[in-house]
């Protein structure tokens, strides 16, 4: 294989990663028109289309995305063995992309990706936060983060935490409206309800009564959708109670800014799981990085409560 060849197929797998030529031909040091031509000399050499090309973006067709993983693999295959060869193993190099909720990205993530990064200076670390479920070979994504029951899509599900949730609100909410002394008075009150972005439903408060799980759908007016973030921004402002997980709001309980409502409620709690694919052959920095973030929550997992 030619060094010609390697350099068209790196331009493929930057030009995918980046998201067009211009931030491949950056990446590169070259410019857009020379990175067109790299990718139309392997569509030529294989005989088929790799990439379906608009003004605005780059889509990889069928046979584009196969021989993407493949290369990738090949890529991966390559960095090990020079790692190997120069004794570099401890040393790890490279970018890891990873994908993760807002709740998670912004208040798990954080210093578990410092500790990570100040052991592994060489690693370059893209954290995508957003809510949207990412497809990992087509958008070049090493791991994602997702919470709840996940679908049966062939990746490899490592648990990360089971999160508490805590039905929270402000002091000032409270002395307004009053203290809901069970169920059937929360539902008098100004709930905050999350907009699920899948169905368009409310998405229902997952609570304990009488020693049994109740799925409670809050009748709200006031609603988010996209960001579960901004019912947390809603209750302390002060417009009502939300259901949340507890590592958002411990620091707000215990600096007295939100107040648990209904605590005989307390106890359901959803999983969140850190996914990759198993036929991709992940990088020494992604496999670190893997073991790094799943060692910590079985660590978080055996103290005591935040």
């Amino acid at each position: 294989m030619s060094l010609r060849r390697l350099d068209d197929i790196e331009a493929l797998i930057l030009a995918v990663e980046r998201g067009s030529l211009t931030a491949a031909a950056t990446a590169l040091g070259s410019t857009p028109s020379a990175v067109s031509r790299a990718i139309s000399r392997l569509e030529q050499r294989l005989g088929v289309q790799l990439l379906r090309r608009s003004t605005r973006s780059l889509g990889l067709t069928e046979a584009g995305q196969r021989y993407l993983e493949q290369s990738r693999h090949a890529f991966a295959l390559l960095d090990d063995a020079e790692r190997t060869l120069q004794g570099q193993r401890e040393r790890l190099a490279g970018r890891v992309r990873i994908s993760a909720p807002t709740t998670y990205g912004h208040h798990r993530l954080p210093l578990r990706l410092r500790d990570f990064a100040a052991r592994h200076p060489q690693v370059e670390i893209e954290l995508s936060i957003g809510n949207r479920n990412v497809d990992l070979v087509a958008e070049g994504f090493d791991i994602a983060i997702r919470a709840g029951e996940l679908p049966d899509s062939g990746l490899v599900a490592r648990p990360l935490e089971d999160a508490t949730f805590r039905l929270v609100a402000a002091p000032a909410y409270l002395q307004a409206h009053g203290v809901p002394a069970d169920l059937r008075a929360l539902a008098a009150h100004r709930c905050l309800a999350f907009v699920m972005p899948s169905t368009g439903r409310v998405m229902p408060w997952l609570l304990r009564e009488d020693d049994r799980d109740v799925d409670w759908t809050p009748s709200a007016t006031l609603k988010v959708a996209d960001d579960p973030l901004g019912l947390v921004a809603l209750a302390r402002a002060g417009a009502g109670i939300c259901q949340t997980y507890e590592f958002i709001v411990a620091d707000d309980l215990r600096r007295g800014d939100l107040v648990e409502v209904l605590p005989q409620t307390r106890g359901r709690t959803r999983g969140f799981s850190l996914l990759y694919a198993p036929h991709r052959q992940l990088s020494g920095a992604a496999r670190a990085l893997i073991e790094a973030l799943t060692s910590t929550a079985s660590r978080e997992a055996l103290l005591p409560g935040e």
